[in-house]
């Protein structure tokens, strides 16, 4: 039989609607064992619950909202596609939805922001890709709104939930590799955008150039808006066709470290032969382009999933010190870096 109201599932189990529901709600005053009991039925029946009355007593919607903005058609890429991958699974684990609220070109993402919270569509939001002046997080620690940010403000002052990548450690570690195979020029693709995850990459990887003392060492770094992909080209040709070109360079995440390997392969560079090349996040790209691109796992999809755990707890038990969590990022070394050339090669 399928779907049974509540009522009829709780006549099916011989007990009362009350323990049914709160069972279903994850009450731990209810036994496990009974708990378990009634998820179980409840599958095997196809009870559905309604939502409408679900909002009406616990005045939550089971929805956890996400605002994308869209840029083209290709809007979803591979951070976001592992994140919302990640997000939903972690939120259906603990009985919510995810919706996603797209954002047009010409409107704000605050303001669809603001229309998904003052809707009360959403329980809570995950924002990502956090800005220095995020004003997306103003809004939200104002209204008091439950909320989970992927990354930090780069002001600790302001009390948050967040979870990041500890992407300030994970740079200093691919300067040491690539210091430590000889290198002493090296150069950094980055971004112009005024993101935070920037300036904490950036900084992790100074502060382990400045760690090391070597007046030697020398820091090119290129930089173009992050989603135009005319001006990171140009960005990368110039480092590559520079008159003294840097032996390693770093992309802050892989979709940069991407590019610069088939830029590299069109200048009739060899890497790591002629020179190295890191990135950060582990996409699933970064495993075939040739020669295997060397980077940091950073987890994603797990952190995601993490989130949607730290959101539900903000949602449910409103904790007094905001929720941090801090990943350690993991080298996942492949063929992209290698022991300073003897000569480099001028193109």
């Amino acid at each position: 039989m399928a779907g049974l109201t509540l009522r009829e599932l709780a006549s099916k189990l011989g007990v009362s609607v009350a323990t049914v529901s709160r069972a279903l709600a994850g009450d731990s005053a209810i036994a496990t064992k009974t708990r378990e009991r009634v998820a179980e039925a409840a599958n095997a029946y196809g009870y559905v619950p309604n939502v409408a009355a679900r909002q009406l007593v616990s005045g939550r919607s089971g929805f956890v909202g996400f605002v994308m903005p869209v840029r083209g058609p290709n809007f979803i890429d591979a951070y976001l596609g592992e994140f919302l991958t990640g997000l939903g699974e972690g939120l259906v684990e603990h009985g919510y939805d995810l919706f996603i609220a797209t954002v047009p070109a010409g409107r704000s993402e605050l303001s669809v922001l603001r229309h998904v919270v003052e809707s009360g569509r959403a329980d809570g939001v995950v924002v990502p890709r956090i800005g220095e002046a995020d004003e997306r997080l103003g809004y939200l620690i104002e209204r008091r709104f439950p909320f989970v940010a992927h990354g930090r403000l780069l002001d600790g002052a302001a009390g948050h939930n967040w979870l990041d990548a500890d992407s300030v450690t994970a740079f200093g570690e691919a300067f040491d590799l690539l210091y430590d195979l000889g290198h002493r020029h090296f150069g950094l693709v980055s971004i112009s955008d005024s993101m935070t995850f920037r300036h904490l990459r950036e900084r992790g990887l100074r502060e382990a150039m400045t760690r090391r003392n070597d007046p030697t060492v020398t820091l090119d770094v290129a930089a173009a808006p992050r989603f135009d992909r005319g001006a990171t080209v140009a960005a990368i040709n110039r480092l590559l066709h520079a008159e003294r070109r840097p032996t390693a360079i770093i992309g802050l995440f892989d979709e940069l470290a991407l590019t610069i390997l088939e830029e590299a392969a069109r200048a009739g560079l060899s890497v790591p032969r002629d020179l190295s090349v890191v990135g950060f996040d582990n996409i699933t790209a970064a495993a075939y382009a040739p020669p295997g691109l060397t980077t940091f796992e950073a987890n994603t999809r797990e952190s995601a999933r993490a989130i949607a755990g730290m959101l539900v707890e903000v949602i449910e038990k409103r904790p007094a010190e905001p929720l941090h969590r801090l990943i350690r990022p993991k080298l996942v070394a492949r063929a992209s870096h290698g022991p300073v050339p003897d000569e480099p090669r001028r193109l």
